[in-house]
């Protein structure tokens, strides 16, 4: 019996879980897919979906407590972005600024040999804002300009504020 046609053969089914958990700045709804964490957003859901959460959630989620409180100042977590070579580029930069530190878009696309507009472009794709922090990247005076999350500049303007930047509005 011949075996039967690409297209006949049901796609394998991601496995996804997601975890929905409280913050300072709304609900925030993690995924995790294959080990590591993929995305953040602030969907609304349930609290859990697909059962009890992984043990990586729930690490992600006492991290981001811990983060909200201000008990750690980084992540542990294996996170894994989807996005361009490009992007990944502009995230793993974003990464490494500080807690309570800021970088501009300018400053970052001189490091990476780009433009701001660029380095803007991926911050609003940045699948896992929070974790890569995308809010310590600032306009070329300190100047607060555009945040990906719900809330917009005011959620930006929160998480600076919680690690102990005033930026200007």
């Amino acid at each position: 019996m011949p075996s039967p046609a690409p297209s006949a053969i049901p796609d394998q089914e991601v496995a996804v879980h997601r975890l929905t958990v409280r913050s300072p700045i709304g609900d925030l709804t993690l995924l995790e897919h294959d080990g590591t964490i993929t995305g953040l957003s602030w969907e609304a859901g349930p609290r859990v979906r697909h059962g009890t959460p992984t043990a990586l959630l729930a690490e992600a989620e006492s991290q981001l407590a811990a983060y909200f409180d201000g008990r750690i100042k980084k992540f542990d977590l294996p996170l894994a972005a989807p996005g361009s070579k490009f992007q990944k580029r502009v995230w793993e930069s974003i990464g490494a600024i500080g807690y309570g530190s800021t970088r501009s878009y300018g400053a970052l696309a001189k490091k990476l040999r780009t433009g701001p507009r660029a380095v803007a472009g991926a911050c609003g794709a940045n699948p896992i804002p929070v974790l890569i922090p995308c809010h310590r990247v600032l306009g070329a005076s300190g100047l607060l300009h555009g945040y990906s999350g719900r809330g917009g500049i005011m959620t930006k303007a929160t998480l600076l504020y919680l690690e102990g930047v005033r930026a200007k509005a």
